[in-house]
């Protein structure tokens, strides 16, 4: 089913895979039971490829759903219940991707700073402890590299959640408008 909400949900450019990933199995994990805005999404995304007029698609897909004891309340309903997963999902990469920062960024941050104020004791005693702040300035070279690394790669993955499930709110936020327009 992941797949097939994949291709529903992330066929559109751009979409980061992993988030796609993440927040299709979100959306798997919470599909509640029978005929939903699950299964009518899916429907409606086999009849749109047949290059089926949106509206159309949507009353075809609506009808069919219809006969299984789809109301457009519960349809909308549904919808709305899979916003709230999508929400609550993001709420969860946000505290894990506030995690990361504070392990990757704010600790190597504060051994940064623990680091040059030992450089400057270590200067003070420059005749006996040469070596050591080598090292020790090393080790604060390195860390800013890796903080450099660590920022970009978090930020990224942050744009690309963030785009992602920008693309995924909007197709559901359309098709509840659509459900509104097409649907009587």
């Amino acid at each position: 089913m992941q797949n097939k909400l994949k291709a529903v949900f992330g066929s559109h450019h751009g979409l980061d895979e992993k988030s796609i990933d993440y927040l299709t199995k979100a959306l798997e994990k919470n599909n509640l039971p029978g005929i939903d805005y699950i299964e009518f999404k899916q429907s409606l995304g086999a009849l749109l490829e047949m290059d089926m007029d949106e509206e159309m698609a949507f009353k075809s897909a609506f009808a069919t759903a219809s006969t299984m004891g789809l109301t457009k309340e519960k349809l909308k309903k549904t919808a709305e219940h899979y916003k709230n997963v999508l929400t609550n999902e993001r709420k969860q990469f946000d505290a894990a991707l506030e995690k990361q920062v504070k392990q990757k960024v704010d600790s190597k941050l504060q051994e940064v700073e623990k680091l040059r104020k030992q450089v400057e004791d270590y200067k003070a005693k420059i005749n006996q402890l040469q070596e050591k702040i080598v090292k020790a300035q090393g080790t604060i070279d390195q860390a800013d590299d890796h903080i450099k690394s660590a920022k970009e790669k978090i930020d990224n993955t942050r744009e690309s959640f963030e785009f992602t499930w920008q693309s995924i709110l909007n197709q559901i936020n359309i098709d509840i408008e659509n459900i509104d327009n097409y649907l009587s």
